[in-house]
């Protein structure tokens, strides 16, 4: 059985919280809704966007990892990067929040903490 939260509803609730924050969460682009897979691209004014997945792990868990981080010179790479994969993954979430420290939303350490 599988217990995970459905997607459009983790979506939705890392979105609120964001914003509770002061922060800003978009959809970039829907996946589908119930068993989705999610990216969130976390950005902010002082760091590069970053983008992350969770990839299952050996024990049947879920850890949340960071898939690519943006290139400060090449910002547009990234963007075609996950324009991509949403392409090639129809069932995938692409959602962007933009706060500082984005990742404690994920329950991870921020790469610039």
């Amino acid at each position: 059985m599988d217990d995970r939260l459905p997607a459009h509803l983790e979506v939705s609730g890392l979105i609120r919280a964001v914003e509770a924050a002061g922060g800003f969460g978009m959809v970039i682009s829907k996946g589908e809704q119930t068993a989705g897979t999610l990216m969130v691209i976390c950005c902010s004014r002082a760091t590069p966007a970053r983008a992350y997945e969770r990839m299952p792990q050996l024990d049947g868990t879920r850890k949340w990892t960071l898939s690519k981080e943006q290139d400060p010179e090449k910002p547009m790479d990234f963007t075609s990067w996950y324009q991509r994969r949403g392409k090639q993954d129809p069932d995938l979430w692409v959602v962007e929040l933009e706060v500082e420290n984005a990742e404690r939303f994920l329950g991870i350490d921020s790469p610039m903490s």
